[in-house]
């Protein structure tokens, strides 16, 4: 694990399972219909309770870059915030990634929310390369971290060595005063 300060802010980059994470909310890389059958969305709804779909299923859609909330059943976080990333090869995926964390952090605010943890969205079954993955995530969080907001730590929870070092080369490039380089 490895963590920086940005704006008195705290980005951390580890790996983990999300659904262990007690930040006040986790994120879910969701599809569009909020059906939570496999990879992270499927390990969420497993161990957090089927309250999650349901609750995901009186919500409906959500288009590509946004997000909604949900409560997090019996996980640890409070929330679970379901963020649909693109697909890789739909076109313009570096803009709708960094929606759909923008998105993300928005909820996250608007719920006076302290904490959040992200996994690598996009990055498993809907095919974006991690190192852009890498680079849209901490980019986007570090922009959002420049204004004011009620979040004081975001975490990026990856879940295996090969996106960690993806993460990890990004964020070596992070210049504490909030900057990071290209």
């Amino acid at each position: 694990m490895e963590e920086k300060i940005i704006n008195g802010k705290i980005i951390r980059i580890m790996i983990g399972d999300i659904t262990d994470r007690d930040s006040d909310a986790i994120v879910n890389a969701a599809n569009n219909h909020l059906k939570h059958g496999g990879g992270v969305a499927g390990a969420i709804v497993r161990k957090g309770g089927k309250i999650i779909q349901e609750e995901s299923d009186k919500i409906g859609f959500v288009p590509t870059g946004s997000a909604a909330i949900t409560t997090a059943g019996s996980l640890k976080a409070k929330y679970v915030i379901h963020a649909v990333g693109p697909i890789w090869g739909e076109g313009n995926e570096e803009e709708k990634l960094k929606n759909a964390v923008l998105n993300s952090l928005k909820i996250a605010n608007e719920k006076q929310l302290k904490s959040i943890s992200f996994p690598a969205i996009s990055s498993g079954i809907y095919g974006c390369p991690k190192y852009m993955v890498a680079r849209v995530l901490l980019n986007s969080v570090i922009e959002y971290l420049n204004n004011a907001t009620s979040i004081e730590t975001v975490e990026f929870c990856l879940f295996d060595e090969e996106t960690y070092r993806y993460f990890k080369q990004e964020f070596d490039k992070i210049k504490c005063a909030g900057i990071a380089q290209r």
